[in-house]
């Protein structure tokens, strides 16, 4: 499975990648609206990011204890957990008057809810397409993702001129409710995995595995904190626009929504899949480098190219996902994922609650020079453990290919 038509002539993948559109749509207009209240409220650029990208700390608990949730309950059920509270969240954010401490309770309200079922996407995006068609269907999704960040924050930099966070709050609700309807009528239910054991003890037992083994923990350590720390350069970009005398966050995030769409393309439809996998080592490094440059505060238009350039990067995780699912058994596939996801959430907030710290003491230009070169630093120290995770030499599909390395702990 190799092109887009192929792909998208399975109906069930249509429908998961429209709800993947819906869903980003409306995130994207939601962040931005709240991102906003929280600046003008606080003028924290801290408390900015974290109304970002901060959100999914809260999902930490769950995935120590519940994600195995993600493999014992139907997908396409599990699925739809996240965007009800979202559009809990998005009604009760819509409340004119609210304080900003108030504000970011309500934001923790999906994430808790989701922190069980985080991998039900993947699960349904395994079961609806050949094992061949994975990536190019990982990659598809993320178009959505890509698409829909540049429409959402485009959009959403649009109408808060003329309306208010609240407007943004009940379109980004509605959004939710058609996501949840597209889930309920458009998918099959799968069966869940057998149950084994209670849920905490089996979700433990996996996640230690996983992350005690030398091949896999590499894999998920490069997912998550590289990426992370850019995600921290992106948290800064509203008070990145306050410094520069323009509020041009919404073009930022846009641009670089852009860049993943088009990392993703040329990773999922244009590099063949027998190279994919020896562009991880330079797109992991595109995407911090560009970063560096804001040491020097560049004018908009040059750093709306450096934020584009450098979200091409992005595309290093679709090979890197690929390892994941060479390299772990199919019946954890959903904790799998799940995990991969938490990672990747916490790791953004985390990212964004650096920087947003970092920013309380310098200039948010340099703080986003500086997590950029932390993130190169980090690329760097793990490209030799992410070696355990390659393709071996005879072309056997990955080099623990004898065996489960999420079976092998060391």
């Amino acid at each position: 499975m190799r092109t887009y038509s192929e792909i998208f002539a399975l109906r069930e993948f249509r429908v998961l990648f429209l709800v993947r559109c819906v869903t980003m749509a409306a995130i994207s207009v939601e962040s931005l609206a709240l991102a906003s209240v929280t600046y003008a409220a606080t003028g924290s650029p801290l408390l900015t990011a974290l109304s970002l990208f901060g959100g999914p700390l809260v999902t930490l608990l769950g995935s120590m204890t519940v994600l195995s949730v993600s493999d014992t309950m139907g997908p396409r059920r599990a699925s739809l957990v996240m965007p009800a509270a979202y559009l809990i969240a998005c009604l009760l954010q819509a409340l004119p008057g609210l304080p900003w401490g108030a504000r970011f309770a309500i934001l923790a309200i999906p994430y808790l809810a989701g922190s069980a079922t985080s991998g039900s996407t993947m699960r349904l995006l395994h079961a609806i397409v050949p094992p061949e068609g994975f990536v190019l269907g990982r990659a598809t999704l993320n178009l959505a993702v890509g698409v829909m960040q540049v429409v959402g924050y485009a959009a959403g930099g649009l109408l808060l001129l003329t309306f208010s966070p609240s407007t943004l709050f009940l379109l980004a609700a509605g959004g939710c409710a058609v996501v949840m309807a597209l889930l309920r009528l458009g998918l099959r239910e799968r069966p869940a995995q057998p149950k084994e054991g209670g849920v905490v003890a089996r979700t433990r037992e996996v996640n230690r595995r996983l992350l005690g083994s030398p091949v896999v923990r590499p894999v998920f350590l490069a997912l998550w904190v590289p990426n992370g720390l850019v995600v921290g350069c992106e948290a800064l970009f509203v008070p990145y626009g306050e410094e520069s005398g323009a509020a041009v966050a919404g073009l930022l995030f846009a641009v670089t929504a852009a860049g993943m769409l088009l990392g993703d393309v040329l990773m999922g439809r244009v590099v063949p899949p027998q190279h994919r996998d020896r562009l991880i080592l330079p797109m992991r490094f595109l995407l911090p480098v560009p970063y560096l440059a804001f040491a020097l505060a560049p004018p908009l238009p040059v750093a709306l190219v450096l934020g584009f350039v450098a979200s091409v990067g992005y595309c290093a995780s679709l090979p890197l996902q690929e390892r994941l699912v060479h390299a772990t058994d199919e019946r954890e596939r959903g904790q799998v994922f799940g995990l991969a996801s938490t990672g990747l959430m916490v790791g953004q907030a985390v990212g964004a609650a650096i920087g947003g710290a970092v920013a309380q003491l310098v200039a948010a230009h340099t703080t986003m020079a500086l997590l950029a070169a932390s993130s190169v630093l980090v690329s760097l120290a793990l490209s030799r453990p992410l070696r355990r995770s390659a393709p071996a030499a005879d072309g056997t599909p990955y080099g623990a290919a004898s065996g489960s390395p999420a079976a092998s702990s060391g």
